[in-house]
C-alpha cells in the first residue's frame, strides 16, 4: 500500500484510506451539486459553466459559489412574478368594479352609484344597455357612440342683430375698397316756413 511508505500500516492505514476516499467522493459530489444548483438558479449557460468550473478547485470553489449564487430558484422567481401579476389583475378589477368618486363597490350594469348617486355610465340609445365611457361603439347592437364632427358643421356664433361674425351690415363699405365717384345721396329736408314780420306796436 502507498501508506506503508510513510510507516502507516494496519488499522490506521485503513482509516486514512477511507478518509481520503471520503474526501474524494465529497469533492466530486460538490462539483455535481454545484452544477445542479446553478441550473436551478441561473438562466445563462455560460454562467452555469463558470460556476461548475470554479467548483473544480477543491472545496474553495464551491464555498465561493455558495456565497455568490442567486438567492432564489428560477421556479420560485417565476411563481413570484405570477403572483404579482395576479395581484395586479385583481387590483385592476377592483378599481374597475368600484365607484371612481367614493370607491364604493359597484357592478358593470350600474348606471349610477348607489352610494354617492353620481352618473357612472350612459345607456345605449338603441338597446339601452350600459356603455363604458371609453367605448366608441356599442358592443351589443353596433351603434356608434361618438359622432365625428364635420368641418362644415362648425359655424361661427351669431353676433348682434342676428349676423354671424365677419358679416358686414348692408350698405357698409368693406375696408380698403375704393369710394364710388357718383354723388352721394342725402336726405332731403322739408323747407322751414318763414315767419311773418312783426309790426311795431302803436304806443
Amino acid at each position: 500500500m502507498p501508506l506503508a511508505l510513510f510507516g502507516i500500516d494496519g488499522g490506521l492505514g485503513l482509516v486514512v484510506n477511507l478518509l481520503v476516499l471520503f474526501l474524494i467522493v465529497v469533492y466530486l459530489a460538490l462539483i455535481y451539486w454545484t452544477y445542479l444548483d446553478a441550473r436551478r438558479r441561473i438562466e445563462d449557460p455560460v454562467l452555469i459553466a463558470c460556476a461548475t468550473a470554479a467548483s473544480v478547485f477543491p472545496y474553495l470553489g464551491t464555498v465561493v459559489y455558495t456565497i455568490l449564487r442567486p438567492p432564489e430558484f428560477l421556479e420560485d422567481r417565476e411563481e413570484r412574478e405570477l403572483e404579482l401579476r395576479a395581484a395586479e389583475l385583481e387590483l385592476r378589477q377592483r378599481i374597475e368594479n368600484s365607484c371612481p368618486h367614493c370607491e364604493y363597490p359597484i357592478e358593470r350594469t350600474y348606471l349610477r352609484c348607489p352610494n354617492c348617486e353620481r352618473r357612472l355610465r350612459n345607456p345605449c340609445r338603441k338597446c339601452h344597455k350600459p356603455l363604458d365611457p371609453r367605448w366608441g361603439i356599442c358592443p351589443y347592437c353596433e351603434t356608434q357612440v361618438r359622432r365625428q364632427e364635420r368641418p362644415d358643421a362648425r359655424r361661427a356664433p351669431a353676433g348682434r342683430g342676428g349676423r354671424t361674425q365677419g358679416q358686414r351690415p348692408p350698405g357698409q363699405r368693406p375696408p380698403g375698397a375704393p369710394r364710388s365717384e357718383g354723388p352721394t345721396r342725402r336726405t332731403q329736408r322739408a323747407p322751414v316756413a318763414a315767419r311773418p314780420p312783426q309790426r311795431p306796436s302803436g304806443r
